[in-house]
């Protein structure tokens, strides 16, 4: 890799880390950046999951405050998003590469969907954010399980899906939920990850710059995330999700 490849990934590691812990679409920058650079879709895929790993890690000890009180709800999810994300990295394992280069896209569309209707699903789940509470619902189990599939085969986006599901079927202030999210997308990515350290090819080089980058995103989000202009981080995004479509197309 040049010198701008590695420092033009390690930035990326660093934008997705502090997305990732402040909306939860961090993939969509690593993503196509490795795509941009020669990297095969899954490789790039593969790489981009272990790569951001750490990240999750230093967003959830930025937002140790909110997880305050939430240890069982937190160990309950987790154990359902692990659940979905060894299923979804074995699909993207067993799958074709064909199968990839032909539902990422949708599932891009998707994110991006998601993204520009951040502010209606913000009212939504305002309106059923009444008070606090342990009780993890079916529901709740049902949606952190599917929601885990997706983040193990693909991701771009999870974290929204995420918090949709949590702001939907618990009752609880919008930041702990968001903590919550920071911690069963760490552990989606973290179990899939290993499935993929042990049976696909990982470019470790691009991995361990986003690492890096994302250790220090993750940080950033959570001290200084929620001051980032809304529309300016989404329309970001968007733009660069729809470079990955161009690429993948």
């Amino acid at each position: 890799m040049s010198p701008w490849h590695i420092a033009a990934i390690f930035a990326a590691g660093i934008a997705a880390g502090t997305i990732n812990t402040v909306v939860g679409s961090g993939t969509l920058i690593t993503f196509p950046t490795l795509l941009a650079f020669g990297f095969a879709p899954v490789t790039a895929n593969v790489s981009n999951t272990v790569g951001l790993v750490p990240g999750s890690l230093s967003g959830a000890v930025g937002y140790r405050r909110e997880l305050d009180g939430q240890g069982e709800r937190v160990v309950t999810l987790a154990l359902a998003a692990a659940c979905g994300g060894i299923l979804g990295a074995i699909l993207l394992l067993v799958l074709p590469a064909s199968a990839f280069k032909a539902i990422v896209p949708f599932f891009i569309g998707l994110a991006l969907v998601l993204i520009l209707l951040q502010k209606q699903i913000n009212r939504v789940l305002g309106k059923h954010r009444r008070g606090a509470g342990q009780k993890v619902s079916p529901g709740a189990l049902a949606g952190t399980f599917l929601t885990g599939i997706y983040g193990g085969y693909f991701g771009a986006a999870q974290g929204i899906l995420m918090l949709s599901v949590l702001g939907l079927t618990i009752d609880d202030r919008l930041q702990r939920l968001n903590a919550v999210k920071v911690v069963t997308a760490g552990v989606t990515n973290l179990i899939a990850g290993v499935v993929f350290v042990f049976a696909a090819h990982v470019a470790w080089g691009p991995a361990g710059l986003i690492a890096g980058g994302s250790i220090i995103g993750g940080v950033l989000g959570a001290r200084f995330g929620r001051r980032l202009p809304p529309a300016a981080l989404r329309a970001l995004i968007v733009l660069v999700g729809i470079v990955a479509i161009w690429r993948l197309v």
